[in-house]
Order: structure tokens, then sequence, then C-alpha cells
């Protein structure tokens, strides 16, 4: 085609041909015709929700409190309440079957947990190790 033989759609300015009567990108009426029905009967497109800002303080705003993460310090503070002695591994139990509605911290207090059991496992382990080790030497002294 030559530059004096081309058609561009007035709406989107996409290039057409010069019998066409509709544009094949928007389905604009080139000689004066409606849209055909089927791209008039579309339905009316919902506007995307706005990106959501990450670093903003309001971010959590639409997170249930079941499902609100814990805190760079609320893992700290918890590492260390679990670390007590006693009292940590108490917490850890109520924490880790229902003592809280919050789901993170339940998992949290989960993984505490299992921690506190491999610990105890390995211990456990190293004590007969090392009971037996210890009686295999006495018993080969005398």
């Amino acid at each position: 085609m030559s530059e004096t033989e081309k058609k561009f759609c007035p709406n989107c300015g996409s290039e057409v041909k010069k019998t066409a009567a509709f544009c094949p990108k928007c389905g604009e009426g080139l000689k004066g015709e409606k849209k055909p029905k089927e791209v008039e009967n579309k339905a009316p497109v919902r506007p995307e929700p706005p990106e959501p800002h990450y670093n903003s303080r309001d971010f959590d705003v639409r997170i249930p409190a079941e499902y609100k993460p814990i805190s760079m310090w609320g893992y700290f503070g918890y590492t260390l309440l679990f670390a007590i002695p006693c009292v940590g591994f108490i917490l850890a139990l109520v924490f880790a079957f229902g003592g809280t509605p919050n789901i993170n911290l339940r998992n949290f207090a989960r993984s505490q947990f299992c921690f506190f059991i491999l610990v105890v496992v390995l211990c456990l382990i190293i004590f007969l190790i090392s009971a037996i080790a210890g009686a295999a030497l006495y018993t080969s002294m005398y």
C-alpha cells in the first residue's frame, strides 16, 4: 500500500484496510457505523485494586488478627521467653496447643517445642553413650 491508500482508525490509531467498516483492534466504526453488538455488550471492567505498599505501616490493616505476622522483635522476644528453662517449656506447650489465636505464633511455638524434644532426645543419647562407655571403662579397670 502506498501512503495515500493507508487508512487509520480515528479511535486507536491502528492501520486498517481501506474497505474495513470497523477497526479490528478496538471495534470503532470507521464509516459512521456503530460498534458491533458483541463489543457494545461487553461487561464493565472492574478497576484493579491499588498495588499494596509493603513498606508502609498500614499494609497489614487488612490481615485478620489470627494471621498477623510476628515482628522481628516478637521472634526475638519469644525465643528468649522459650529459652527460660521450665517456664519456656510450659509456655511453648501452651502456645503450641491452642493458647493463642495467632496461627503464626502457634506455629513458632510448635517449632520451638519440636526443638525442645530434639534437644532432650540428643541429651538422652549422649547420656546413654557416656554411661555405657563409663561402665565399660570401669569394668575393664578392675
